[in-house]
């Protein structure tokens, strides 16, 4: 695949969006850049969510880690389903009761000053590392197929790449996202659909025999029975729970979407339509990935043993048995929706990111609301500009020290930085007890430290056994332990607010 071909697919696909972003900013405001006017079609939503959830690191990682994990994925997607009802049954009520912008200033509510901050803190940490590493994914895809073939250096990738989202939602902001992010969705799942249909195609494979192919491969495994084992299905189930609550009920960026429904009515009904269609896109994606292996194996490829897929420790990569597959042994036209499939999840992904990153900043720390229109914007665009420039810094760091499969990046990361929230939201929703304000921060801190400590010597201290995504799990239920610690019962005067 040629890189004026693939230059010109990215240029084509940005001008799709720019024009959309003209024609949805046009009169826009903070309230439309934050929360869409709290007037957005439920059905809207539920689309434009499942590009916003989902990532580069959906479309490459997850069928890439079928050589090693099976389809054991599957079990921590079985357990999203149960934290979709939660939040919806729990957390929206809550959020539309209180008719929040941002959602944590439910913590400024429930406990004081410290515990908001914390929360909004760790979110934004939690988001721009998350969002970093999902744009490495694409970009490194880029640099490996087009740019180190014209010579351009990774940095100015990463930064023409980012530059871009700025370019498309510095205006608009939400109320340009539910479109983007619908236009890039449909573009995905097309996108995945043809390239299931075109591996099928390659190796003869009618529906049924497709279906047949994938249920008997070694690489469909679901259950794994080892308790030790990262991917025994019940702690990968458990994990996918707690993830779900914790990176789209306590997310700003995917809860911002559901706020902006025109009711609660609304909101649940878009979250239940949302979760019957994420199950069925993630299998789809499990089954592209026994393909490509399937694939690879028909055509004589030892992908185990290609330089081109090893990592920086000589190691085999399977995130990167897609991309190679795509761009160097299917069709041209096969490359192209590759191509074309990536850059759209990965940005409905990173666009919505980068407008909750700011979000959050102006109203958690910059209290936005209290300025004239005219400055609120001016505020707005400068951290929106800020934002972009973290994400480039910090795309360039983990393109340095990472090593790791990037679906477990991601969850690693996630498992570290949304533990304080975790314990945060548990602790204000599930007790009455309020919190000594100021030692809020360090124990929030304190947690995910110990965590580290504990994963880092599990193998050597708890017999064998190896933490995968439930590192969520221990780093919340440690930081729920010190709130404890450090909580009083509540004056009559807060009860309350306890209750609320």
């Amino acid at each position: 695949m040629s890189p004026t071909l693939v230059l010109s697919l990215i240029a084509g696909y940005f001008t799709v969006l720019v024009i959309i972003a003209v024609l949805t900013s046009r009169r826009a405001t903070s309230e439309s850049f934050f929360i869409a006017n709290r007037s957005a079609p439920w059905y809207m939503v539920a689309f434009a969510m499942i590009g916003t959830s989902l990532s580069g690191v959906t479309f490459i990682s997850v069928p890439g880690s079928v050589y090693t994990k099976g389809w054991s994925y599957l079990a921590v997607v079985a357990g999203y389903v149960v934290g979709y009802v939660v939040i919806g049954t729990v957390l929206m009520p809550l959020y539309y009761r209180l008719r929040l912008v941002s959602i944590y200033t439910y913590l400024e509510q429930r406990f004081g000053f410290w515990s908001y901050k914390t929360g909004a803190l760790f979110f934004l940490i939690s988001r721009a590392l998350g969002s970093a590493i999902r744009l490495y994914l694409v970009a490194n895809v880029l640099q490996l197929i087009v740019f180190d073939k014209l010579g351009v250096p990774f940095t100015v990738t990463v930064v023409v790449s980012i530059l871009f989202i700025y370019l498309y939602t510095f205006r608009g902001g939400l109320k340009t996202i539910l479109w983007t992010d619908t236009f890039q969705t449909l573009a995905m799942l097309s996108c995945v659909a043809l390239s299931i249909y075109f591996i099928s195609n390659e190796l003869h494979l009618g529906l049924k025999q497709l279906v047949a192919s994938v249920r008997g491969s070694d690489l469909s495994k679901i259950y794994f029975g080892d308790f030790k084992d990262d991917r025994f299905f019940w702690k990968q189930f458990a994990s996918g729970i707690f993830i779900t609550i914790v990176m789209t009920g306590l997310d700003q960026d995917l809860m911002q979407k559901n706020l902006s429904c025109r009711s609660l009515g609304e909101a649940q009904k878009n979250m239940f339509w949302f979760t019957i269609v994420i199950v069925g896109v993630n299998a789809l994606f499990l089954t592209l990935g026994v393909l490509l292996y399937q694939y690879a194996a028909a055509r004589g490829i030892d992908l185990t043993h290609l330089p081109n897929l090893l990592n920086a420790k000589g190691g085999f990569d399977t995130d990167k048995v897609f991309p190679y597959l795509a761009t160097t042994q299917f069709t041209l036209f096969a490359g192209v929706i590759f191509i074309l499939g990536l850059i759209a999840v990965t940005y409905a992904s990173a666009d919505s990111a980068l407008t909750a990153l700011t979000t959050s900043f102006c109203v958690d720390f910059l209290t936005i609301g209290q300025y004239p229109e005219a400055r609120q914007t001016r505020l707005r665009q400068a951290t929106h500009l800020g934002w972009t420039v973290v994400l480039i810094i910090i795309i360039l760091i983990f393109r340095v020290v990472n090593s790791q499969n990037l679906l477990s990046a991601v969850f690693t990361a996630a498992g570290y930085t949304y533990g304080p929230l975790l314990a945060l939201y548990s602790f204000g929703i599930f007790t009455r007890r309020m919190l000594r304000e100021r030692l809020v921060l360090p124990v929030c801190v304190l947690g995910p430290l110990l965590t580290l400590l504990i994963v880092s010597h599990s193998v050597e201290w708890l017999n064998g056994y190896k933490f995968g995504f439930e590192i969520l799990l221990l780093n919340g239920a440690l930081i729920y332990l010190g709130l404890l610690l450090i909580s009083r019962p509540p004056a009559r005067t807060e009860v309350g607010v306890a209750l609320s």
